[in-house]
């Protein structure tokens, strides 16, 4: 519990009605979450300070000075790279790619071996934001020495400058959070605390790379200041945080392993790196990382953000798809209908390929069994699509089983043989192969949206495959791999959205979210408290995601706890004797409200998996001055009523309030909600209200936000 209070210091004051005063916390958040100039300032001279070569001191008074010195580092035939580099000529070019962004491009030449590195880094002029990537290429026509230790971020961090009068008091306080191991725990925040002479270190496990842990920190800076720190690798990644004895804090990341030659014309890369600059406030801070996220890296279908999509699925009765048919799946979208729950998508789950007899997970033959779905897939396309409804069509190309086509017909394509095993995205004629078998099937069967899972841990077969001098090498080729099959797939189907999930949320790293959306952010689907503690986690860092909701039909509760941007449903229709008005009432208010999840995230109760407190978080669009509220009273809390502090409104507004479970609506001034608290009362246990808020026409002036559009 003392972890769980820790995560959202200084953020609001939550009361409990007839009890005291539980825990209390201090707002110092800054009036709006649009990016401060001091913030701007110190981003666009740290990317002047590296890519443009030159010393300036970042931001305000009390800020480190960032120097010309490389901000990452490997090392060359043994050699040091801050030693090596001097001996190589560079070039410095920059280009304007839109009116938000700059990209810069470092180019450093080894005259003696034909090594070319490039350093392509894009500085955003609307967000405190840097991003870069390491490019190595082998120009000459013999294979170099060995490139090894490969950091593509390696920078120090003080906690003020040093010519400042004395170092502030305080440690280094790092907030990350736990990936998606499938439990409870998915998701769950944490805060290291990063004291003098003491190390951290913080890695993907088993090569899929939000399995254990996820690859994005913010970092906290004694005497003010933060910096959030994002690793962008759909692969095993590590980050170390030093702290030496005077208070600097070296910080380096990148592939967990790497060391391996260059054959001549060859080309590979290295992990994304971003960095976000803050003026200290955490929660602020994550809200303009979601912003960035929002309006620089969530997909886009025809310029614009995906829309709300409620879909559903049968796949929980019939073994996912292996024991369904064209019948069953029309059925079950029928009554979806029939009972007023309009869908847009309709999920088609693991299992509609040849998988006798083991079943769903005999994944390598990726054709339609007609035995079961005589006209193809696209029967039920063709079927929904007269009432504006698309498929979502699950695959897994990457694992594949014994016994299967790939197995039996390409095993030289495959990390296992014919034994079945991982297909090696680096491969060049299987890559070909596979964009061009998943296209034919997505034309053919008119599929709406790609679904791919990857329920394999790959990292064991990738250093399997490795030479003793290309280590890493397998990795990165498939990274690299993966990461152009998806380019591909979007350039043929730009209308069409791709759905990443990898055993639920284990591949949810930056690079894989600039191309996909997440549906399914946990294999634990267990309604009610995990399903909060999964959101209160994940809206952190990611605003788009999904979540099925399973067989919950009849408790608005646990329907509650798991509303997402994206909603899934899993009813048995089979059973029409049900009464689902609570289903479509939450269906319902969604499509009114679930606008606002794209809108700041704020956390108003510490996180807990205790099922004798409240949990309770906001989501803020202030431009608009809307939002919601949502607070759940778990199964043994003993307080009926609560006055959670929201955040960011405007003290000289007046809002409107409304329950979505309570006719009419109340007012309240911001300086009262702000102050006092949103008076809030469940008499169940459990229970769980909603509240919309509006600032009431005419207190102050509307405008758009167009950050996200």
């Amino acid at each position: 519990m003392r972890n769980a209070f820790l995560f959202i210091r200084a953020n609001v004051l939550f009361t409990l009605t007839g009890a005291a005063v539980l825990w209390v916390m201090v707002v110092r958040l800054a009036s709006a979450t649009s990016p401060a100039a001091d913030e701007m300032a110190e981003a666009h001279s740290w990317a002047a300070a590296k890519f443009e070569k030159g010393t300036s001191v970042l931001g305000q008074a009390g800020r480190s000075t960032s120097s010309a010195e490389p901000f990452f580092s490997f090392t060359y035939n043994g050699r040091p790279s801050a030693e090596v580099l001097t001996t190589w000529t560079v070039q410095r070019t920059r280009r304007l790619l839109d009116e938000k962004r700059t990209q810069h491009t470092l180019t450093y030449r080894d005259p003696g071996t034909g090594v070319v590195l490039r350093c392509v880094g894009i500085q955003y002029g609307d967000f405190p934001t840097v991003e870069w990537t390491l490019y190595f290429r082998n120009a000459g026509d013999k294979e170099t020495p060995i490139l090894a230790d490969i950091c593509p971020l390696d920078i120090q961090v003080e906690a003020t400058a040093a010519e400042g009068p004395a170092k502030p008091a305080g440690e280094f306080r790092l907030h990350h959070h736990i990936g998606s191991p499938c439990s409870v725990e998915d998701y769950r925040p944490l805060e290291a605390v990063l004291a003098r002479g003491t190390a951290k270190r913080i890695t993907a496990a088993g090569g899929r790379p939000t399995n254990s842990h996820l690859s994005y920190f913010n970092l906290q800076r004694p005497g003010g200041g933060g910096l959030i720190i994002v690793v962008g690798w759909p692969g095993q990644w590590t980050a170390d945080f030093h702290c030496d004895e005077a208070g600097r804090l070296r910080i380096r990341a990148g592939q967990e392993q790497a060391r391996f030659k260059l054959l001549p014309g060859e080309e590979i890369r290295t992990p994304l790196m971003v960095l976000q600059f803050s003026n200290g406030d955490r929660l602020r801070a994550q809200n303009i990382w979601r912003r960035w996220m929002l309006a620089h890296n969530v997909p886009r279908l025809g310029g614009k953000l995906p829309p709300l999509l409620l879909s559903a699925s049968s796949s929980y009765y019939f073994d996912t798809m292996y024991r369904a048919d064209s019948t069953s799946q029309k059925f079950f979208f029928d009554r979806y209908w029939e009972e007023g729950m309009k869908l847009d998508y309709w999920w088609m789950d693991a299992g509609w390929y040849p998988c006798d007899p083991i079943g769903w997970p005999k994944t390598g033959t990726w054709e339609v069994d007609t035995r079961r779905f005589p006209n193809g897939l696209r029967e039920i396309s063709d079927y929904i699509q007269p009432q504006g409804a698309k498929t979502i069509v699950w695959f897994e190309p990457e694992r594949v089983h014994a016994g299967t086509w790939l197995a039996e017909h390409h095993p030289e394509w495959i990390l296992g043989g014919a034994k079945g095993g991982l297909l090696n995205l680096g491969h060049p004629e299987a890559w070909a192969w596979l964009v061009n078998h998943v296209d034919k099937l997505l034309v053919e069967q008119r599929i709406g949206l790609y679904r791919q899972d990857f329920n394999i841990d790959p990292l064991a077969r990738w250093r399997a495959a490795d030479a003793p001098d290309r280590q890493g090498m397998t990795e990165i080729k498939h990274v690299m791999g993966y990461l152009a099959y998806w380019d591909e797939l979007r350039r043929r189907h730009p209308e069409m959205l791709i759905d990443t999930c990898a055993s639920g949320g284990r591949r949810n790293d930056l690079e894989t979210l600039r191309r996909a959306v997440p549906l399914l952010r946990s294999d634990h689907l267990q309604p009610g408290i995990s399903q909060q503690c999964h959101t209160y986690g994940i809206a952190s860092w990611m605003p788009y995601f999904g979540q099925p909701m399973q067989d919950v039909w009849d408790n608005l509760y646990l329907m509650r706890s798991g509303l997402c941007p994206e909603l899934t449903l899993r009813f048995d229709m089979r059973k029409k004797q049900r009464d689902y008005t609570l289903a479509r009432r939450l269906v319902n208010h969604w499509r009114q409200f679930g606008r606002y999840f794209l809108g700041d995230y704020y956390p108003l109760t510490p996180y807990s998996q205790d099922r004798k407190v409240w949990m309770a978080w906001q989501f803020d669009c202030p431009e608009t001055g809307e939002g919601l509220v949502q607070a759940f009273r778990r199964e043994e809390s003993p307080e009926a009523s609560a006055r959670p502090r929201p955040v960011g409104l405007d003290p000289n507004a007046t809002y409107t309030l409304t329950n979505l479970d309570i006719a009419g609506a109340t007012e309240m001034t911001g300086r009262e909600l702000l102050e006092t608290g949103l008076p809030i009362s469940i008499p169940d246990r459990p229970g769980a209200v909603i509240i919309i808020y509006a600032k009431k026409e005419g207190t102050d002036n509307k405008k758009e936000r167009g950050s996200v559009q």
